[in-house]
């Protein structure tokens, strides 16, 4: 909301650049590990439960930073997409998520390679333009936001639990 909707776009590749590096880790490296142990897959998922109702509990209690209205374009498009790949590729949400989510859909006794890459590619398109459309719908929203900072922190938190409880009801492992 800072910086305007064409930095945002930098930033959202570089996020979906460290999407694919951590799904192709998931599936080649570590998916096989977490097939021969479903156990240790199933803390993760309670672990990663835990930590979503942690992240709603926490954005719940913070208090909104200010906002910005006018564009500033102090930065440049590299500090842009290495803000999107270092947020992403070190997010403990990101690496909770491809291992549970992505075996779920690949045959690995099939041509796993083939469905990684349909998955992926998949998934970085509907990243890629769900975090565009949040720019978007921010941009247009931003005195409403500017006037009601705390509900935009209800609404997250309340998305984050219900994600949790979606998991731990649906996930089997």
């Amino acid at each position: 909301m800072n910086y305007g909707i064409k930095s945002c776009i930098w930033t959202a590749l570089g996020d979906i650049s460290a999407n694919f590096i951590q799904g192709s880790l998931v599936i080649f490296f570590i998916g096989s590990f977490f097939s021969d142990n479903p156990s240790v897959l199933n803390i993760i998922k309670w672990v990663g439960i835990l930590y979503l109702l942690y992240l709603a509990y926490d954005i719940y209690k913070t208090n909104p930073k200010e906002i910005k209205s006018e564009d500033t374009n102090e930065k440049t498009i590299f500090s842009f997409f290495k803000d999107g790949f270092i947020v992403a590729g070190t997010s403990p949400k990101a690496w909770m998520f491809f291992p549970l989510i992505f075996p779920q859909f690949i045959d690995f006794n099939s041509n796993y390679i083939a469905q990684f890459f349909i998955l992926i590619l998949t998934y970085m398109i509907l990243d890629f333009a769900s975090l565009i459309g949040y720019a978007v719908l921010a941009n247009k929203l931003i005195i409403w936001i500017k006037a009601n900072p705390k509900v935009i922190n209800s609404i997250s938190a309340c998305v984050l639990i219900i994600i949790a409880i979606i998991i731990a009801i649906t996930q089997r492992y």
